[in-house]
């Protein structure tokens, strides 16, 4: 009944005649100006103005309609079949992003960027349904994820991973303090349903975003505010729902904008819940889950699993909300408002649950408690004719970060938990300034992070309480300030320079805790300094041929988890604190071409090659002169990050796209990384540099269908080809005719169809992993998805 008199009262609002019909962006929902209509033989036409709005009392109620722009995708509709006087067009992703954020934090022409960008678009997102951010990254087929359980998604990058890669959401930092080499799952925390846009710098971004930005940079931009254009209030929104089989996935999703003529509001609500993961029939049976730990009458047993497909347990739920607000009290100020939160149930770390002991598996209990995250943040934009900057924007944002680790071996009562929260605190100064043939940009930034840290113990037998060593030092303080300068020179209209100065200083100020181990330090206080810069070109030869090439370099400074944590990273070693740590710094250079026949055929291909210089590594180490110690009454190897390596990497990544015909479209990806680092006076392969892995899709779309029949796939990587610390996780993988463990290759083939109902109603029917193939991508502790059917409904008003 409510959303009866709703949509009632929205109807109502709309003041269009019955013979006018505005025509709106699918993603943004602006208008679409210059939007030609026209009947089947072109005897009547109509074309939309700046307001997105036409006249159609020219057409018949029965004609067939064609609504045609060259940047969207054309729709057919008969006149009678327009409801509510709105239509609205998809982008047509066989035009590329001409606009993209992420190089400078001002918008810039793609065709002037000489590092690659890949760019997802929220109908992108609605074809590819991913369950998580994660998950969407992967499905580019350009970036790389590792999994170590459900509730989780490492990217890996052009051979660096966790906290080599830099994560934003809209222009705020998200790694913190506390971001950390192994495996990362902050990434699941950013709602794929949330986002506007997302792009992907592959390769180094440490002028514009300092620290940790080595391999590349991972931009999420979260649903922006719209105002109304025509001096009323409008409402607009999305309802989504999802089911998938391979977990009984159920999400649900609402988002709604509230438009005025200088205040704009939008809201967003996604829930899911996901059981247990099935994984596929036919592969290594080394993957599978025969039995489990469960606790009955105050004992701990092992019990047959039912279904060794099924992985128990890994299922969990996650909340998100997004609340926008918008304010523009003149064209040339606008003020945003933008609160996120998320958090996760309690979820399973499941590659330490399968691990086992002389036939007895070693943890009873191992999972993350909930993770939390909040971002606010205030964005302020200033256009300008000052002789200092045309554009000015500022951003000031908070976020929380909470985490925690919990784990109680097999048969014994002590629960063992660290806890770990973040106050982040961020604020940046940018401008951009146009003379004649060239724009600057130059900026400050300032970041504070304050980590809180503690362990504990208990009893679930007795309920006895206590302390622990906590992972970091409690009250740990890590700061960053940053000043940057870039330059964008178009020397002619075919040929443009671009290059980029930035100076970073860190300072980290921790105080160790001694009551737990006897350490031969009492503090950490490093102050360092990182000077970074870039240079690159573009040059379009032709139509036919563009160029680019570019050469930068990028740090990672020293971090919390860097210098002072304790944990046990793998059975039987423990790290431990390190407080002489200095930064690692990377060298990079990259040559591409892009290739245009005609817009029949788009080939793009680039190289690259990355030398990372004093890098943090995990080794052995000595506390007190001792190797050895007991942690959490096991014995112990003592190791540390310590500035102990080098490494290089090189790889090239190739992107296909042919236009077959009107209604066909073939696009394939594909990537190959080579990486080595220095271990002991022996180049050992890189733990982070993945597998050959690409995917191939042929997309039909004509009308109100779209199927797409798509291959992934993933090369093999024998035992000599894994890291040294991965040949000693031979739990996590297969095993070859030795014994020894290996990861092997695999494909899927997949299916997706998308069913325009009507301008409002969008279905969406996947069936993933058609031949139920059981893998795991590499490095990864919890196997992927077997069969399974993805089926979503949108409603969008």
């Amino acid at each position: 009944m409510r959303i009866g008199a709703f949509l009632l009262f929205f109807f109502c609002l709309i003041k269009l005649s019955a013979q006018e019909v505005k025509v709106l962006d699918s993603d943004s929902r602006k208008p679409l100006a210059d939007v030609a209509i026209f009947n089947q033989d072109r005897s009547t036409s109509a074309i939309t103005d700046t307001l997105g709005i036409a006249d159609l009392s020219s057409f018949s109620s029965e004609e067939l309609l064609t609504f045609s722009i060259i940047s969207h995708e054309d729709l057919y509709l008969r006149k009678k079949e327009i409801l509510n006087n709105t239509v609205l067009l998809e982008a047509d992703n066989n035009q590329l992003d001409q606009v993209v954020l992420s190089v400078s934090r001002f918008k810039l022409d793609r065709d002037e960027v000489p590092q690659k960008i890949v760019s997802i678009t929220p109908s992108e997102v609605q074809l590819a349904s991913p369950q998580t951010s994660a998950d969407l990254l992967e499905s580019t087929g350009q970036v790389y994820v590792q999994k170590s359980q459900l509730g989780g998604g490492s990217p890996m990058i052009r051979g660096f991973s966790t906290n080599r890669l830099l994560i934003t959401v809209d222009g705020v930092r998200m790694n913190t303090a506390i971001f950390r080499s192994g495996n990362l799952q902050n990434v699941i925390s950013i709602d794929p349903m949330f986002l506007d846009k997302a792009e992907v710098i592959l390769g180094p971004g440490s002028v514009v975003y300092g620290s940790d930005a080595v391999g590349g940079v991972m931009n999420f931009y979260t649903l922006q505010p719209n105002f109304s254009f025509d001096g009323n209030t409008s409402f607009s929104g999305n309802i989504y729902t999802r089911f998938a089989t391979a977990n009984n996935e159920n999400t649900v999703h609402a988002d709604l904008n509230i438009g005025r003529e200088n205040w704009a509001f939008t809201s967003a609500v996604t829930y899911s819940d996901f059981g247990d993961l099935k994984m596929g029939s036919h592969g290594p049976d080394d993957y599978l889950r025969p039995d489990y730990a469960i606790r009955e009458n105050g004992e701990d047993l092992m019990v047959e699993n039912d279904d060794p497909e099924v992985q128990k347990p890994t299922g969990y739920n996650q909340l998100n909300l997004l609340q926008k607000v918008k304010y523009m009290p003149a064209d040339d100020w606008d003020l945003s408002l933008g609160l996120i939160y998320s958090e996760t149930s309690d979820f399973p770390r499941y590659d330490r649950l399968y691990r086992k002991r002389d036939g007895i598996l070693r943890a009873a209990e191992w999972y993350y408690g909930p993770q939390k995250w909040f971002l606010g943040d205030v964005n302020i934009n200033h256009r300008s004719t000052s002789d200092f900057f045309d554009k000015v924007q500022f951003t000031g944002a908070y976020q929380f970060f909470a985490e925690s680790r919990n784990d109680r071996d097999f048969g014994k009562p002590t629960l063992y938990s660290t806890e770990e929260n973040v106050d982040a605190y961020s604020a940046n100064l940018d401008f951009e300034k146009e003379w004649a043939n060239s724009k600057f940009f130059y900026g400050l930034e300032y970041v504070l992070n304050n980590v809180a840290s503690n362990g504990s113990f208990r009893n679930i037998e007795t309920n006895e309480t206590g302390e622990t060593a906590s992972r970091y030092p409690d009250g740990s303080q890590w700061q960053s300030i940053a000043v940057y300068l870039g330059h964008q020179w178009r020397i002619r209209e075919d040929l443009s320079l671009q290059s980029g100065l930035r100076y970073n200083h860190i300072l980290v100020d921790t105080r160790f805790d001694d009551r737990f181990y006897d350490f031969p330090f009492e503090t950490a206080d490093i102050s360092t300094g990182a000077l970074t810069g870039s240079l690159g070109i573009n040059w379009k030869q032709s139509d036919f041929l563009r160029l680019r090439a570019g050469a930068s370099t990028a740090f990672r400074a020293p971090n919390i988890d860097d210098i002072g944590k304790i944990f046990d990273s793998e059975p039987g070693s423990v790290v431990v604190p390190n407080p002489d740590l200095k930064p690692e710094y990377a060298y990079n250079g990259e040559i591409g071409a892009d290739l245009n026949f005609n817009d029949f055929i788009r080939l793009n291909l680039t190289g690259y090659y990355t030398y990372l210089d004093n890098a943090m590594v995990r080794r052995d180490y000595s506390l007190n002169g001792e190797t050895e110690i007991d942690y959490q009454g096991e014995p112990s190897r003592v190791q540390a990050i310590q500035n102990a390596a080098h490494a290089y990497v090189y790889g090239i990544e190739t992107g296909l796209e042919a236009n077959l015909s009107v209604a066909l479209r073939l696009t394939s990806q594909f990537s190959y990384t080579y990486g080595r680092e220095d271990e002991g006076g022996e180049y050992v392969p890189l733990r982070h540099a993945a597998p050959l892995f690409g995917n191939t899709h042929l997309i039909w779309n004509k009308r109100k269908l779209k199927f797409d029949l798509f291959a992934e796939y993933n090369g093999q990587f024998n035992f000599e080809d894994l890291a040294p610390g991965e040949q000693d996780k031979p739990y996590l993988y297969a095993l070859d005719s030795n014994g020894n463990p290996y990861s092997p290759s695999w494909y899927t083939l997949n299916l997706t169809g998308q069913y325009k109902m009507t301008s409002n109603w969008l279905a969406t029917v996947s069936l993933e992993n058609i031949t139920d193939q059981r893998y795991r991508t590499y490095s990864s502790g919890i196997s992927a998805a077997g069969r399974n059917l993805i089926i979503g409904l949108n409603y969008t008003f």
